[in-house]
């Protein structure tokens, strides 16, 4: 197919033709049409997502986590490498702090990912966080799903830092990779709980010169962590790795270790559950974030607000009272509670 070229607005039937042919310059317009908050685009984008579904479920969908300065993007683009030599294509959402000025990313990954960027079975789509929990951008999921349809094997999702909002990235992903710092004080103290109860791998990086034995301690003691973690059956215990993103050591282990994961889940049917389960999860989070819009939106609500919000800040009246008059003037409750 011819590559769609000029910057008038394309038809659904063109972001259709041209993400599933795998045009990369459709689907960079495509993720920036479902990012997109102008009304005339919304209904479009809408559209696209439920016309690709047909063309999506194929790809392994791996979720990369860790904080700042511990090697996201080396390990991503070694990762990324590895898996284009295999005969993969990939593609990498990689999730940027926003602007707090024009609520655009701060960090480049394009540069960030030098000899990723430039393979042609790579695509790596950078985009502002805008303040969502989890370090996902509200999109994401829509993003993914057009990278699928795209003809993408492996979708990798970076976030922004960790923390225990990191469950949204767990919720859109087939397993979830916790990237760990060698020697940054008390190992057990360094994660939290809550993220080791959802990771399925994690990975001690910078394993090499002078860090390599710090990192291997650092890998013993998070495997004793995670064998007394309440709640993990012995199967579903996160493996634990020593790698070195710099030097190009383990990772190649790393991947073996999730297409051992991703095969198994096939076989027994969980993948198919898990899938399940994140869309019913995605619908409610939609759900709740159009509320949210409508009621913000609403002309009797925005008639009130300052008032209310006045009177939370003074102490006069209870948030949970002025909630329900908020909804109560949006249509959606009665004024007092019964």
């Amino acid at each position: 197919m011819r590559p769609l070229t000029g910057r008038r607005e394309l038809t659904v039937d063109e972001y259709l033709a041209g993400v599933t042919s795998g045009d990369m310059g459709v689907l960079a317009r495509a993720l920036t049409l479902v990012e997109s908050h102008h009304p005339r685009h919304v209904p479009l984008a809408e559209q696209l997502v439920t016309r690709v579904l047909p063309h999506t479920g194929r790809s392994v969908r791996v979720g990369i986590t860790g904080v700042p300065g511990v090697g996201k993007s080396t390990f991503i683009e070694v990762l990324g490498m590895h898996l284009i030599q295999c005969g993969k294509r990939v593609a990498v959402l990689a999730v940027d702090p926003s602007s707090g000025i024009s609520g655009g990313s701060i960090l480049g990954d394009k540069t960030r990912m030098p000899r990723l960027s430039v393979e042609p079975n790579a695509f790596i789509r950078p985009s502002p966080s805008a303040g969502t929990l989890g370090g996902v951008a509200r999109k994401s999921r829509e993003s993914l799903l057009l990278c699928e349809a795209a003809g993408y094997d492996v979708l990798l999702v970076e976030t922004v830092g960790v923390g225990q909002s990191e469950t949204l990235v767990a919720d859109m992903t087939d397993c979830f990779l916790a990237l760990m710092l060698p020697g940054a004080g008390d190992e057990l103290q360094g994660i939290k709980r809550g993220l080791l109860e959802i990771v399925n791998f994690v990975a001690v990086n910078k394993a090499d010169g002078a860090t390599r034995t710090t990192a291997e301690l650092a890998a013993h003691q998070y495997r004793l962590a995670l064998q007394l973690l309440a709640g993990r059956t012995a199967e579903d215990t996160p493996a634990v790795f020593t790698c070195s993103a710099l030097m190009d050591e383990g990772i190649k282990s790393i991947w073996q270790a999730i297409e051992q994961r991703q095969e198994a889940l096939i076989q027994n049917g969980r993948l198919a559950q898990i899938r399940s389960g994140q869309q019913l999860q995605w619908l409610w989070q939609m759900v709740h974030h159009l509320l949210i819009q409508i009621v913000q939106g609403h002309p009797q609500v925005q008639a009130i607000r300052d008032s209310l919000e006045d009177q939370v800040i003074r102490g006069v009246l209870p948030a949970s009272a002025a909630a329900r008059r908020i909804l109560a003037a949006a249509g959606l409750a009665t004024a007092d509670a019964s």
